[in-house]
């Protein structure tokens, strides 16, 4: 579960968390674009290093290597899926395997950690409030907004929840690493069904809350905060668009020029 403590809000006074959530969503949106057109290790890895000075900036480095170690298993996992399929779906597959088969692998891996990286800096630099106020002064339906901001909120809570009856249920002498693929899976129904009743228990108290307070009583909200856009948040948006139009650049013109890292790291 530590993989979702990455995407929980940290209220911390650094440069990031002041900036605009429309600014930072929209790097986020620009580093999503790059990742997904380059499939070599080199861009990826630039990609990945060009973040590292939001995660110091932001004062943000405990929750985001959690949140890298949570992912660790799910990026094996693309690891060996990429791997295998690609190796055993060849006409002629040859061992031992290509460096190409290696370098596609490890950039499928490495895509996936830096959409991660990435998106876990946005939601421990962004609060669900302004998050939710940046979308309604994008003219995005409040309803929209309100579904939004609420599952940001309720999914690190469930995870935590989670862990807390997986806690639970251990110290009743329920095995959970015990017993063949099965016999794991049939040990974590004990865990599945408290955490499914308590989620609705949470959403029938929400829906009680809200009409208590007359959800949905007007259409014209107003808000007691406004969002401006400041001189941070234009130096980020330059610095997206300079990383898109780079990017672009380099996959137009010189896609094939870009060096294989495979010999280097195998010598």
């Amino acid at each position: 579960m530590s993989v979702f403590e990455g995407f929980r809000f940290r209220r911390v006074l650094s440069p990031i968390h002041q900036l605009d959530p429309r600014a930072k969503f929209f790097y986020v949106c620009t580093v999503f674009v790059i990742a997904v057109m380059f499939n070599q290790l080199m861009p990826l890895i630039l990609l990945f290093l060009i973040q590292l000075p939001f995660v110091l900036a932001a004062g943000v480095q405990k929750e985001w290597i959690r949140s890298m170690k949570g992912a660790s298993f799910l990026a094996l996992m693309i690891f060996l899926f990429n791997f295998l399929f690609t190796y055993f779906y060849r006409e002629y597959p040859t061992f031992p395997p290509s460096s190409s088969l290696m370098e596609y692998s490890l950039a499928m891996t490495l895509r996936f950690i830096v959409l991660v990286e990435s998106f876990s800096i946005f939601f421990l630099t962004t609060s669900p409030d302004r998050l939710g106020l940046a979308l309604e002064q994008s003219h995005i339906p409040y309803e929209f907004c309100f579904a939004f901001t609420t599952a940001v909120r309720f999914v690190p809570v469930l995870a935590e929840e989670a862990q807390t009856i997986m806690d639970a249920q251990k110290a009743r002498g329920l095995e959970l690493e015990r017993g063949n693929f099965i016999k794991r899976i049939r040990n974590y129904i004990p865990i599945l069904i408290p955490l499914i009743v308590s989620a609705i228990r949470r959403s029938l108290e929400l829906a009680e809350a809200m009409e208590s307070r007359a959800w949905g009583a007007t259409n014209k909200r107003t808000n007691l905060y406004v969002l401006k856009i400041a001189r941070g948040d234009y130096i980020l948006a330059i610095i997206s668009i300079g990383m898109l139009v780079l990017a672009v650049y380099v996959w137009l013109f010189m896609r094939e020029q870009i060096p294989s890292l495979i010999p280097w790291i195998t010598g």
